[in-house]
């Protein structure tokens, strides 16, 4: 079978996690359909369900598959309950997000991996972004994303799905392009170029001077991250993938980029027309506004401090090291198999 330029990896389980969880991830898998048709996508889907519900279907039954006219290979990787109850914390977290995206990294077949989530719908001119075919292996890849209201969902079609994203939109998470310190601003203000640009170099050196050591972390793009991080299929194997730590996933992300920025990669960021659009729901933990709801969701899931994150990468910066050294050989379960369905397009 050809490789594909791009594989797409993401992963859930069905449980309803966020309330009409079914629906967005259908929305998502029927996006990528779409826009793989209109695109002509050079790429293959990877959907690693972990620790799936015994009392529910799987999700290679319920979820669409490609047809005839589609282009897009589908492949369902199951890592059954007896891996997930080998971790400490598995009663409280039901699926440890970035241990099953490495489980997808290292069987991925692309030159190319984009780690993302099952409910996100990608803008027509993110997807021309991808099909590009012009990305390179000293360099990781983000892009903005914004969350819409989850009234899309009444919606069949993409295209009206999409232009609802547009209209309907929360907020927008990310750093820009090019103006990296100007951020959090409405986008009409970036339709004046030269006095942005101009906020964005005296702003760029306000933060050097105040952030010191910590200004290349901070310069980044690490939030929502685990939304949408590129890199060759070489670089997520120098970075060992994600850390496979046994807590909640936050931060967990974060540690990826670093990782790279360790080894000598470049950021890029796609501008803020070439977006991805998140489905908004409750559970996740950036809709919690009130701090003392949020201090009792992360009782109940043991996590990394942000700040010791960066604090271990500032000492290995000055220490010269390259690498955390977190995971084992062995990570993503590269020498277990797995169950695994591939539905393939015509």
């Amino acid at each position: 079978m050809k490789e594909p330029y791009l594989s797409i990896v993401v992963t859930s389980r069905n449980d309803n996690h966020g309330g009409d969880l079914l629906k967005r991830m259908t929305a998502f898998v029927n996006g990528l359909l779409h826009q793989s048709r209109k695109f002509s996508l050079d790429a293959e889907l990877i959907i690693v369900e972990w620790n799936p519900p015994a009392d529910r279907p799987l999700l290679k039954d319920v979820l669409p598959k490609p047809t005839k006219e589609d282009v897009l290979n589908i492949r369902y990787i199951t890592v059954p309950n007896e891996i997930h109850k080998q971790y400490f914390t598995g009663k409280s977290i039901p699926l440890f997000q970035m241990i099953a995206k490495n489980v997808g990294i290292r069987r991925a077949r692309g030159k190319f991996i984009l780690c993302t989530n099952i409910d996100i719908l990608f803008a027509d001119e993110c997807m021309e972004r991808l099909n590009k075919k012009d990305f390179k292996e000293n360099v990781f890849y983000r892009t903005n994303r914004l969350d819409a209201e989850a009234g899309l969902l009444v919606f069949e079609k993409f295209d009206e799905q999409i232009s609802f994203a547009k209209n309907h939109v929360i907020k927008r998470i990310g750093k820009n392009e090019t103006l990296k310190h100007v951020r959090g601003v409405p986008d009409f203000f970036y339709n004046f170029n030269y006095p942005m640009k101009a906020l964005d170099y005296f702003w760029g050196w306000y933060d050097k001077i105040r952030l010191g050591n910590f200004y290349e972390l901070a310069m980044l793009d690490t939030v929502a991250c685990g939304d949408f991080t590129l890199m060759s299929n070489i670089a997520w194997l120098k970075i060992d993938g994600y850390p496979e730590l046994d807590l909640y996933s936050i931060h967990v992300d974060t540690i990826a980029l670093y990782a790279a920025h360790l080894q000598g990669m470049k950021q890029q960021i796609f501008n803020y027309k070439e977006c991805v659009y998140h489905i908004y729901h409750e559970e996740g933990w950036e809709s919690i506004d009130d701090a003392i709801k949020m201090l009792n969701f992360m009782a109940r899931k043991p996590s990394l401090d942000w700040w010791l994150v960066v604090k271990a990468t500032l000492q290995m910066l000055k220490e010269g090291k390259t690498k955390y050294n977190l995971n084992k050989p062995n990570w993503g379960f590269v020498d277990t198999k797995f169950e695994e369905h591939e539905f393939n397009a015509a």
